[in-house]
């Protein structure tokens, strides 16, 4: 799997704090032990449920929570609701699963998590991915989520309203999200500038009520604005 980036803000002097949180403790130590290699990197506390991940979080506010998605007694699902509905600022989420197609990791992805990482993940994309997610990106991976949302999408009875409030050129920007196109791609892609590119894209986000890019190529294959199918 390739994953996009979209902007290249992230601060090259400030520490990521991240909070693991997974049921098995040797998940969470070697995922510590990767994180604290890193010089930029820091695990600031760990969670066994997804209820400890809640109040973990609330108490110590991280930059980015590695979250499993299958846990006791709250899983990693229920665990990001909660969280992304009462913290603001609210960290990244990135859930963390054996299993890619599983409809657990598209509920999370519903849910508002900013992406997800297999558990069979390298070290380096593994680092690569709490940067990514901390500087506001998405982890988005256009072949998964494509499979993902054929498999598990709940289509809308009927169009969602933003549909008709976006312009043709928003509406190409959107596929072009979903294909998983950086902003610089999309400008390249319609012989825009970047600057403009990324206008467009904040205007889909504002149009479609989404957070993020994940959040918006998702609401596009549940409103059925997006067909799941093979690449174009």
């Amino acid at each position: 799997m390739t994953a996009t980036s979209t902007t290249n803000t992230a601060s090259s002097t400030s520490t990521v704090r991240v909070v693991l949180a997974d049921d098995e403790r040797m998940v969470r130590t070697a995922l510590r032990v990767i994180i604290d290699a890193e010089p930029d990197l820091e695990v600031v506390g760990e969670a066994t449920t997804g209820a400890e991940a809640v109040s973990l979080v609330r108490r110590l506010r991280p930059d980015v929570v590695l979250m499993d998605v299958r846990m006791p007694e709250v899983d990693g699902i229920r665990a990001t609701e909660q969280i992304l509905g009462t913290l603001d600022p609210a960290p990244r989420i990135v859930v963390v699963t054996t299993f890619e197609n599983d409809s657990y990791v598209y509920d999370a992805l519903r849910a508002g998590a900013a992406g997800f990482l297999l558990k069979r993940s390298g070290a380096q994309d593994l680092v690569a991915a709490v940067r990514l997610v901390a500087r506001s990106d998405s982890l988005l991976y256009p072949a998964a989520l494509r499979g993902l949302a054929a498999a598990h999408a709940r289509l809308a009875p009927q169009p969602p309203r933003w549909a008709a409030r976006l312009t043709e050129r928003e509406a190409d920007v959107l596929r072009l999200m979903a294909k998983g196109l950086t902003n610089t791609e999309i400008g390249e892609r319609l012989a825009v500038g970047h600057a403009t590119a990324k206008t467009h894209v904040a205007a889909v986000l504002a149009k479609t009520g989404t957070r993020d890019r994940t959040q918006a190529v998702i609401a596009a294959y549940e409103s059925g604005f997006i067909t799941p199918g093979p690449p174009a």
